[in-house]
């Protein structure tokens, strides 16, 4: 790590001197990428220097504590029990610094819930969670909308399709794809028995043309007449807008917008993500390919999460934390559990720095 910080801190130095050549300044594009990539890197090398010049002065410190003077022994102890947490604090502040960025991390998502094993009372759980999410949304000022749903017609959804916009989105909703699984007495249960269902969530990023380049030939696109919100004119109207993406096989459907032109924009979105994240798993091995898979067949027993009604609990199964408000949980109060998981994640890449 600490070779990785003296690289960094040349090249500030070769930033910094570059910067300062004549010819330099007749080139605005060149100055200002020079300088953005110095802004980026200057906490890190200020502290880095700070760390260096703690460690030159505890080196000092351990020097008087050869002298034979006892005051000056005591006085190099106390720096000492001053220096050294010092130090330890500014190593541990670098290391968070040197966490790997996910660039997707500011992006917006595309939130896709669908039931799993249960019958109607999947649907039903999917209905819950989509609600959960989006008043998680609304409680952090983001926007939520919706792109396209498949409902059971007991107030549940077979699938629902929906877009957060807020900056951070992804950061914080990353952590629920996966398998979430119910626990209590559905609605339709008349001898009270407890059931168990499950949903399944994918979170995906919300990716632009230039990170996802589509061949308009690879596309077949189909129009119907939409069957959501939005009165007559939506049903007399083909304004839902059906693409169908032939190397991957994906199909993705929208009908949330009254123009067809709007569904299509969002429908391309969705198929973006889609494709984002394909590509993803290919990259990744087999074994974190089976980590960070984010749905799974929606068995009973995979699940990252279990939302226990009779006794009011809510587990997450990846950090090993129960909380007993499941009423908040499910009003969007999810913050524990994601503060735990980004928490955990940041543990994970240090171990692996510091390997």
């Amino acid at each position: 790590m600490l070779e990785n910080l003296a690289r960094i801190e040349d090249r500030f130095d070769e930033l910094t001197a570059a910067m300062a050549q004549p010819e330099l300044a007749t080139d605005h594009l060149k100055l200002t990428e020079y300088a953005q990539e110095r802004a980026d890197i200057q906490p890190i090398v200020t502290l880095y220097r700070e760390y260096k010049d703690v460690l030159s002065q505890i080196a000092d410190a351990h020097e008087l504590l050869e002298e034979q003077d006892s005051e000056m022994v005591e006085l190099a102890k106390a720096e000492l029990n001053d220096l050294e947490p010092r130090a330890e604090g500014l190593l541990e502040a670098m290391k968070q610094m040197l966490l790997p960025k996910d660039p997707r991390d500011k992006k917006n998502v595309i939130v896709e819930v669908r039931a799993g094993a249960g019958g109607n009372e999947a649907g039903l759980f999917a209905a819950d969670l989509s609600r959960m999410y989006m008043r998680y949304a609304e409680n952090h000022r983001w926007k939520t909308e919706i792109l396209s749903t498949n409902e059971t017609g007991i107030g549940g959804y077979k699938e629902i399709v929906f877009q957060v916009i807020g900056r951070g989105a992804y950061s914080r909703l990353k952590f629920e794809s996966g398998v979430h699984r119910v626990q209590r007495v559905p609605v339709t249960e008349a001898s009270g028995r407890i059931h168990t269902s499950t949903a399944t969530v994918a979170v995906l990023p919300e990716m632009d043309d230039v990170d996802i380049q589509i061949d308009p030939a690879d596309l077949t696109i189909e129009t119907f007449s939409a069957s959501g919100p939005g009165g007559q004119h939506m049903q007399k109207n083909a304004t839902a807008v059906r693409i169908i993406h032939g190397p991957s096989g994906l199909v993705v459907s929208c009908e949330s917008q009254r123009s067809q032109t709007q569904n299509r924009l969002q429908a391309l979105a969705v198929l973006r993500a889609r494709l984002y994240d394909l590509e993803q798993k290919k990259l990744s091995s087999e074994i974190d390919q089976a980590r960070r898979s984010q749905v799974g067949s929606g068995d009973r027993s995979e699940k990252i999460r279990t939302y226990n009604f009779p006794q009011g609990r809510v587990t997450d199964h990846r950090i090993k934390l129960s909380l007993y408000h499941l009423e908040g949980v499910l009003d969007g109060g999810l913050d524990e559990f994601i503060d735990e998981l980004t928490t955990a994640e940041h543990a994970e890449h240090l171990q692996a720095l510091g390997d």
